[in-house]
C-alpha cells in the first residue's frame, strides 16, 4: 500500500508536474546520450576542444537526470527509465550516422534549446501549484541549457 504524499500540492497538480518533468527527463537523457556519442566520435581540427567540452556537458547532464528523476519521485510518481519511454516522451530526435563536428555543434545547440523550452513550458502549472522546489530545478536547468547553447553557438561564429 502506497503511503500518501501530503506536501501541500494536490495529487492532480503533482501528476501534471510529474508528467512535465518526465518530458524534461526524457529530453535531458536523450541529450546526454547524444552528447556522449558526439564526445566519442568527434573528429577534425577542433577535436580536443570539442572532445573536452562534450565530456563536461554529458557529465553535467548525467547528474541532471538524477535530480529530475528524484523530483518526480518526491512528487509521489514513478520516473520513466527506458529508451522506449524516452523515445515517446522526448522532443529531441535521434541522429543516425556520425555527423561532422560543425553539425554536431549545431545539433547540440538545438538540443539544449529544446530542453530549455521543455522546462519553460512547465512553469505555468508549477507556479499555479506554488511548487518552489520544481521551479528552482527548472530555473537551474534553463540557465545551464541556455548558457550551453550560447557557448556552442559561439563556436559556429565566422568572425
Amino acid at each position: 500500500m502506497a503511503v500518501a504524499v501530503d506536501i501541500g500540492i494536490a495529487e492532480k497538480e503533482r501528476k501534471k508536474i510529474a508528467d512535465g518533468l518526465s518530458h524534461l527527463l526524457a529530453d535531458t537523457y536523450t541529450l546526454y546520450l547524444k552528447t556522449h556519442n558526439y564526445h566519442w566520435n568527434v573528429e577534425g581540427p577542433m577535436f580536443q576542444t570539442l572532445h573536452t567540452m562534450f565530456e563536461l556537458q554529458y557529465t553535467e547532464l548525467a547528474l541532471a537526470v538524477d535530480l529530475i528523476a528524484e523530483r518526480i519521485r518526491a512528487l509521489g510518481h514513478y520516473a520513466p527509465g527506458s529508451y522506449a519511454q524516452y523515445a515517446k516522451l522526448s522532443s529531441i530526435k535521434e541522429v543516425t550516422g556520425v555527423p561532422g563536428a560543425q553539425d554536431m555543434i549545431k545539433d547540440l545547440v538545438k538540443g539544449n534549446e529544446a530542453v530549455s523550452k521543455t522546462a519553460r513550458a512547465l512553469f505555468p502549472v508549477v507556479d499555479k501549484s506554488s511548487d518552489e522546489p520544481t521551479a528552482d530545478l527548472l530555473t537551474q536547468r534553463m540557465q545551464i541549457h541556455e548558457k550551453t547553447a550560447w557557448m556552442l553557438r559561439s563556436l559556429l561564429e565566422k568572425k
